[in-house]
């Protein structure tokens, strides 16, 4: 026999127990994309009127990851609302702020750049055109 007490029972039960909340927490701190979350569009897409997204505003497609904002000159941008921290959908959008629900990183919704952290990366643009009254985002739009 070795030097070593044997674990107790209720240390083993406490081991066991506690390793899925473990799992969960990598889980929730892994990058989306090599996990099957979400991801921005890979091909043209149509979000919606053209008429959503109004000057100086900003209008959130949570179902494509995409936030469309619209220049007082009329001009249209496009993001990823997948957050470059971690890789979560980003579902709140206050005026031209974007929140992640994961982490708290917020990003402006007009530039793509990061507010707050613990983002370090900007949102990743997409092309975005206006095309028969609607809003057409992705590559190649």
């Amino acid at each position: 026999m070795s030097g070593r007490p044997a674990a107790s029972r209720r240390t083993v039960l406490r081991g066991a127990a506690l390793t899925p909340v473990a799992g969960l927490g990598l889980a929730a701190c892994s990058g989306g994309s090599a996990g099957g979350g979400p991801a921005a569009p890979t091909a043209p897409v149509v979000l919606g009127a053209e008429s959503e997204v109004a000057k100086g505003g900003a209008q959130l497609y949570q179902d494509q990851n995409v936030v469309v904002s619209r220049a007082e000159n009329g001009s249209l941008k496009a993001f990823s609302s997948v957050c470059t921290h971690a890789g979560c959908a980003i579902n709140k959008l206050e005026g031209t702020r974007l929140v992640c629900p994961c982490h708290g990183s917020e990003f402006d919704a007009t530039t793509g750049k990061v507010l707050r952290a613990p983002a370090t990366v900007p949102l990743d643009e997409l092309s975005v055109e206006a095309k028969d009254g609607k809003i057409v985002a992705g590559p190649g739009a």
